[in-house]
C-alpha cells in the first residue's frame, strides 16, 4: 500500500565546504577566492563558462557562485544546466547586470540569489552563509510508501531492492514523487525534465514512464487520462 509522502534532511556537512566560483574577471576571482578561503572554505576557481560548468558536473560542489557575462558561455545557459544535473546544488549569481529582467530571469532559472556589482564582501559572506544553511536543511531523500529517491546517489529503491536510473528517470521520478498526489501535465513534465517550452510532438515523455515502470513497477505511476501522470500520496 501506498502511503504519504516523507522527506529525509540531510545532517550537517562536517567536512570543508566546497565553493565553486565562475567568473571571467581574474581579480574576483583572486579577490573572492582568498576571502572565502580565508573563512575556512575550500574554493575551486573557472575563468569561463564551459570550464566552469565541467568544473560543476565533474565533483559536487555545497554552493557555486557564478557571473552572467561570460566568455563563451551565457550564464544564464551555465545556471540552466546546473540547476537541472546538479539540482542540489545552490547557485548565488554574481553579475554586473543589475536590471530587474536579469534578476527575475536568474532566479527563475533557479538561482538562490543574486548579487550585483560592484559589491560588498562581507554582503557576499553573508548571503553564502544564509544559502549554505538553506542547502543543509534540504532533504537528501523523497519516501513514498515503500519506494523512496535518494538525491544524492540517484538510485530508487523499492521492495525488490535497488533500482539504478539513467538521468532523466531520475529526475522525472524525482518530479513525481516530490509532487505526489498532483497530475502532473506532459507539459509540466516537458518543461521541468527536458527544458522545453513548447511540445515537440513527440512522446518522449511516455517513453520514460514506461521504463520507469518497468523498473520501480508498472502500478507505480498512474495514467491520468487527458491530463497526465501521478504518483499516489495515500
Amino acid at each position: 500500500m501506498v502511503g504519504a509522502s516523507t522527506m529525509v534532511l540531510a545532517p550537517p556537512a562536517s567536512k570543508r565546504t566546497r565553493i565553486l566560483l565562475i567568473d571571467d574577471e581574474q581579480r574576483i576571482l583572486d579577490f573572492v577566492s582568498r576571502g572565502l578561503e580565508a573563512e575556512g572554505y575550500s574554493v575551486e576557481v573557472a575563468a569561463a563558462g564551459d570550464a566552469g560548468l565541467r568544473a560543476a558536473l565533474d565533483q559536487a560542489h555545497d554552493l557555486v557562485i557564478l557571473d552572467l557575462l561570460l566568455p563563451d558561455r551565457g550564464g544564464h545557459d551555465v545556471l540552466r544546466e546546473l540547476v537541472r544535473q546538479r539540482p542540489g546544488e545552490p547557485v548565488i549569481v554574481l553579475s554586473a547586470l543589475s536590471d530587474t529582467a536579469s534578476k527575475v530571469s536568474s532566479l527563475e532559472l533557479g538561482a538562490e540569489d543574486y548579487l550585483a556589482k560592484p559589491f560588498s564582501f562581507e554582503e557576499l559572506l553573508a548571503r553564502v552563509r544564509a544559502r549554505l544553511r538553506d542547502a543543509r536543511s534540504r532533504p537528501t531523500m523523497l519516501a513514498v510508501g515503500g519506494l523512496s529517491l535518494d538525491l544524492i546517489t540517484r538510485q530508487a529503491r523499492n521492495e525488490s531492492g535497488r533500482v539504478q536510473l539513467a538521468e532523466r528517470e531520475f529526475l522525472l521520478l524525482r518530479e513525481l514523487m516530490s509532487r505526489a498526489g498532483d497530475t502532473l501535465s506532459k507539459d509540466w513534465l516537458l518543461a521541468a525534465v527536458w527544458g522545453y517550452r513548447f511540445d515537440p510532438g513527440s512522446n518522449v515523455v511516455d517513453v520514460y514512464v514506461r521504463r520507469l515502470r518497468a523498473k520501480i513497477g508498472g502500478d507505480a505511476i498512474k495514467t491520468v487520462r487527458g491530463e497526465g501522470y501521478r504518483i499516489d500520496s495515500a
